[in-house]
């Protein structure tokens, strides 16, 4: 029989059972405290109080994940089951897809109807802005108003690949804050500066101060390789801050330095999978499940254990994007 509190059941793949499990009502509480790496006797049961939803926030959420891709196709089910069993248990699944034009905007609200746990976003990503035309802006308007659709993006500036021209990129992006703003959705900001520059960031965080930030919606700075002062004029403007597995690379000093000094409840964690899989899983694809390497280093850097993080930033999750408001 699972572990049960005040009514909810916690199948196998989301609890460890501790050692002094009583397997009654209270053993959810110390399934619980298993988690979050302590033990407690029956006898100081009657000092611990938890409610159902904070129970079921104490696991993981990837914030960030591409699962619309062929890359996942031939194991897409197993990928959901494997991040369930490492205890993730929320995922935001982006929206750019293959662009505009291309009939696969709709594909992470497709996911997100399909997965209890799954939230999705929509948006035309700045590599394809010169791709986007009146039609694709229109169905993106459409598909945010899918309840499950919690965020516009990710969208912003990317100056070191250049696909789009870059008086194209902040155009789209522009756009696109106006369309966020009309839909009430926070927005998720992607930003890559040239090489040994700070251009992007620059042109990002302007546009941001004289457009977006009086709408009082913030948004997300995603997968951030940024330095701490970027770090600093985001939190200023009310954005979140978003760590990936590229944190656990040896040259990453300055996302770990941000990492550092980013208050714990102005904090997510994410995978941006497929890409950028962390240390010990650098090379392969990566996946959802591996977000639990990112909290593992952030919690070194803030000498808290990885459940620990999971459960803040699960938990700053839940409140920023309202998801509590609306159980």
């Amino acid at each position: 029989m699972h572990p049960t509190f005040r009514g909810w059941v916690l199948p196998p793949a989301q609890w460890k059972k501790p050692s002094n499990c009583c397997e009654k009502q209270s053993s959810c509480i110390l399934m619980t405290c298993a988690l979050l790496g302590n033990q407690f006797p029956p006898q100081h049961l009657g000092r611990i109080t938890l409610t159902c939803r904070y129970l079921l926030s104490l696991m993981y959420t990837d914030s960030h994940a591409h699962l619309d891709g062929k890359r996942f196709n031939a194991d897409r089910t197993e990928v959901f089951a494997r991040a369930n069993e490492a205890g993730v248990t929320t995922i935001l699944a982006i929206g750019n897809a293959d662009g505009p034009g291309t009939d696969t905007l709709d594909c992470a609200v497709k996911l997100a109807q399909q997965h209890e746990g799954v939230y999705a976003t929509v948006g035309i990503h700045p590599h394809e802005a010169a791709l986007a035309k009146r039609e694709d802006f229109d169905q993106l308007q459409q598909l945010a108003r899918d309840p499950k659709v919690i965020a516009w993006g990710e969208i912003g500036l990317d100056y070191f690949y250049d696909h789009s021209p870059r008086d194209v990129q902040q155009k789209v992006f522009l756009q696109q804050t106006e369309m966020a703003r009309s839909a009430k959705l926070p927005i998720i900001i992607h930003c890559r500066p040239s090489d040994n520059s700070e251009n992007a960031w620059e042109d990002l965080l302007r546009l941001i101060r004289e457009n977006w930030a009086s709408s009082g919606l913030g948004g997300v700075l995603h997968c951030f390789t940024g330095t701490v002062e970027h770090a600093r004029a985001a939190l200023d403007l009310g954005f979140v801050i978003s760590f990936a597995g590229n944190i656990t690379y040896p040259k990453a000093q300055n996302i770990r330095d941000a990492a550092s000094i980013v208050p714990l409840d102005s904090m997510f964690i994410e995978t941006d999978c497929p890409y950028l899989a962390p240390v010990p899983h650098r090379g392969e694809r990566n996946e959802p499940a591996y977000v639990v390497e990112t909290a593992r280093q952030i919690g070194t850097l803030r000498r808290l254990s990885p459940e620990e993080i999971g459960r803040r930033t699960s938990e700053n999750f839940q409140t920023f994007f309202r998801l509590k408001e609306s159980d």
